[in-house]
């Protein structure tokens, strides 16, 4: 597959100036300086683009899979999701199509394996669990997928506010920390447990949640960054973890240009950069 490190084009949605002017203008600024190349989707409902839009397995092969989130069925939200056909078309993307249920948010990859919250089994009970691993193997041309458990009181089942590839053999997750619950501690002995088992190294990232007023909001969490080739933006909150989140980034991907953005907006409304981005290799 397609990994963040080779990605050289970012897409982000229409939607994104209009509802967050303050944050997109800082956002544009920052990627302009460092001469990222970008533009926007077209006719795009809401600002979470890496959820709808499809995935890349190479160059030339997309997947998209249907964005139909159990988050969002209820007549209320229903009209937030984005036409993928109406963005795709403008754009020239072709890509495969696929029934299987699947947020963009919840595909973590390396070159040859895909991370994923188990939420995927339960967003598609019409395929049992072998035949659905097996139908994923193919579309994503890898050589394993990792199942991880869904982080407690998370109702979207993202894998990309847990855990993020370093390298091939080499994860990122979030930092325990004393004001875990119980619930938090358990998954995260489940977590690295599996880690271990499917011998994968791991380190710790800064991840300091615990002042938000609700569990929708991300504020907080570092591990949502945005990756691409040669350089890696971070989240940052006016918290005294920022500072320790973005010398870690710098250790963990040495070589990398860091840079740094205030995320509290988008994060109040439950995500970050990574969640923002469509970063493609063109």
């Amino acid at each position: 597959m397609i990994t963040d490190n080779e990605t050289n084009f970012l897409w982000l949605a229409d939607s994104l100036p209009k509802k967050f002017p303050d944050f997109y203008k800082r956002f544009e600024k920052l990627l302009q300086e460092n001469k990222v190349e970008f533009n926007l989707l077209p006719n795009t409902k809401d600002i979470w683009a890496v959820d709808y839009m499809p995935v890349q397995i190479n160059k030339t092969n997309f997947v998209q899979f249907i964005y139909n989130p159990d988050y969002l069925r209820s007549d209320k939200w229903q009209k937030s999701i984005s036409d993928t056909g109406a963005i795709c078309k403008p754009i020239n993307i072709k890509p495969t199509k696929s029934e299987i249920i699947i947020d963009g948010g919840n595909v973590i990859c390396s070159s040859d394996k895909v991370i994923m919250c188990e939420k995927v089994f339960i967003e598609n009970p019409r395929y049992n669990r072998k035949e659905l691993i097996a139908m994923l193997e193919s579309l994503f041309e890898v050589d394993e997928i990792i199942f991880i458990p869904t982080y407690p009181k998370d109702e979207f089942g993202h894998a990309d506010g847990i855990i993020r590839f370093i390298d091939s053999q080499t994860v990122l997750i979030n930092e325990s920390s004393p004001k875990d619950s119980k619930h938090e501690i358990e998954f995260g002995k489940l977590l690295r447990s599996i880690l271990r088992k499917k011998n994968l190294s791991y380190h710790e990232l800064a991840y300091n949640p615990f002042n938000n007023k609700s569990d929708l909001q991300a504020n907080g969490t570092y591990i949502n960054y945005l990756q691409m080739k040669e350089i890696v933006f971070v989240p940052v909150y006016g918290m005294k973890e920022d500072e320790i989140a973005v010398k870690a980034t710098e250790e963990f991907f040495a070589g990398y240009k860091i840079e740094s953005i205030d995320c509290n907006e988008i994060a109040n409304e439950g995500g970050v950069l990574n969640c923002i981005s469509w970063n493609i290799l063109q």
